[in-house]
């Protein structure tokens, strides 16, 4: 079963971004939803896939969270305001899912990473996660079950 590709529509869902090395370096345990508050250009720039999530993670300050590392590259017809492609931008989520988070993070090993960008309802949205740091020999027998997958599917399909 093939999963949907950038920029197809998933159930009113337009995905533009997706960090598939935070699937394969961290175990995701939570998986939460979050505005993102964009200036004007940055918004025409998600909508045309110039934003990357890789290197990405979410930082508490005071009572609120901030996405720190994401590029977001300048729109080409934007007037002369530039905004830098890389800034923390801060994310929308309830009160306390904003404590929730905080606490978890403050537990050992555990840390906050965006995992994808989308449009829902005309509103750009990120996926957040808590993910846990896994191990070499995690990511082996990760590796190793999923080429299991494929040749099962492989013979069944014959």
């Amino acid at each position: 079963m093939a999963g949907k590709k950038k920029g197809e529509s998933d159930g009113g869902f337009k995905i533009v971004a997706e960090n598939r090395k935070a699937r394969h370096d961290y175990e995701l345990l939570d998986k939460f939803e979050a505005g993102i508050v964009l200036t004007g250009p940055e918004v025409k720039a998600v909508r045309a896939g110039e934003i990357n999530l890789r290197d990405t993670y979410i930082r508490p300050k005071g009572s609120e969270l901030f996405l720190v590392g994401c590029h977001i590259a300048p729109y080409t017809f934007a007037r002369l305001e530039e905004t830098p492609a890389i800034r923390d931008r801060k994310l929308l989520l309830h009160k306390k899912e904003i404590e929730k988070l905080i606490v978890q993070m403050t537990q050992k090993g555990l840390t906050l990473l965006a995992l994808k960008a989308y449009f829902k309802g005309g509103k750009c949205k990120i996926e957040i996660a808590v993910g846990k740091g896994k191990k070499h020999y995690d990511k082996r027998q990760d590796i190793k079950a999923r080429d299991a997958e494929r040749e099962m599917a492989r013979v069944r399909k014959r």
